[in-house]
């Protein structure tokens, strides 16, 4: 009888350890199938200023195609005398995501940054994936270690929430869809600003043709996101702002309530456009620039900060200035 039983635990012992060793191996294999994602928070009270601009190509100084390293040394200045809170960047952040120099450059450019410590908070361009992938990411995350290797992630910021996309993935289908959309599904209730932040541009009067010698059309993924986006906002107790980045230009386009900003201007070899009636601001100059977004509970105040070399001395000017208001019911609960 004793020795029936101790054979029964024996197999009841084994069965259960067989069992967690299985589940144990599904868990990992589930978890590898899913992206990792997290979401930061950034303690700023209102009112606060952030940044916004993109491709920069940081690389080579010497090599002046891809990129102007004069108008990239300036404006990088320029962003640290600023005083922002934080800087977003649009993409393309260096010219070859995987050329370990490349990022040298960068670490050095933006010292005074780190010197400031100004946090910074990327979107995946296509020119950091350049090269072998792991290879690129592994120096990507390395500079954003606080991102714990997240492609895409949120960031709550006061009474704004950022949603930072990898428009390397679809944003409309799939797992970084389905993520954004949870995100939507439950922006809380005291967000008044939600801001897009990603590479592609989902509207652009640039074009693929390149009759100015550089440009990109907008991608299908991307205008579905649009879709998607101004679906929300239609019923949407908080306003949606998109920056992007790709048109090494600056535009703004406004559809179905959704501001959507091109913000390029950082210093790769800028991409001349005939620009549509639909875009708001008509230019035919060289736009590099940044922008200073300054947000309070009422609105937020976006102004593009425009660089020209021309005369060889840097010259700042403002040919834009945007102003969005809160939804009625946040500017009514902040003045209580």
């Amino acid at each position: 009888m004793t020795s029936h039983t101790s054979l029964a635990k024996t197999v009841i012992v084994l069965f259960s350890v067989a069992t967690l060793l299985a589940l144990t191996g599904c868990t990992k294999k589930s978890t590898a199938q899913i992206p990792t994602t997290i979401d930061l928070n950034l303690d700023v009270k209102d009112p606060f200023r952030f940044v916004v601009y993109g491709d920069t190509r940081f690389h080579d100084p010497t090599d002046v195609e891809p990129a102007n390293p004069t108008a990239r040394v300036a404006l990088v200045q320029a962003i640290a005398e600023a005083n922002p809170a934080f800087i977003c960047i649009t993409g393309d952040i260096v010219y070859n995501g995987n050329d370990a120099n490349d990022w040298k450059v960068w670490d050095s450019e933006t010292n005074v940054w780190q010197d400031k410590n100004i946090p910074i908070y990327p979107a995946l361009g296509n020119h950091d994936l350049h090269g072998n992938p792991a290879v690129a990411l592994g120096n990507y995350f390395q500079r954003f270690p606080h991102l714990r290797e997240s492609r895409y992630y949120s960031l709550r910021v006061a009474n704004a929430l950022f949603l930072v996309l990898d428009s390397s993935q679809p944003e409309a289908t799939g797992a970084q869809s389905d993520w954004l959309t949870a995100k939507l599904d439950h922006v809380p209730s005291d967000v008044g600003f939600v801001f897009l932040v990603l590479h592609h541009p989902p509207y652009t009067s640039s074009s693929d043709s390149k009759l100015h010698g550089g440009g990109h059309s907008a991608r299908a993924p991307e205008q579905a996101l649009a879709r998607l986006l101004e679906e929300r906002q239609a019923h949407a107790r908080y306003r949606i702002i998109v920056f992007t980045g790709h048109v090494h230009n600056y535009e703004h386009h406004a559809h179905g309530g959704v501001n959507y900003f091109v913000s390029g201007g950082g210093a790769a070899h800028p991409y001349m456009i005939d620009r549509t009636p639909q875009d708001l601001f008509q230019s035919s100059e060289v736009n590099y620039h940044y922008l200073t977004i300054d947000v309070d509970p009422q609105q937020l105040t976006i102004t593009m900060n425009r660089l020209n070399l021309t005369t060889g001395k840097a010259v700042w000017t403002q040919p834009d200035l945007v102003k969005i208001t809160a939804p009625a019911t946040l500017v009514q609960a902040a003045g209580r």
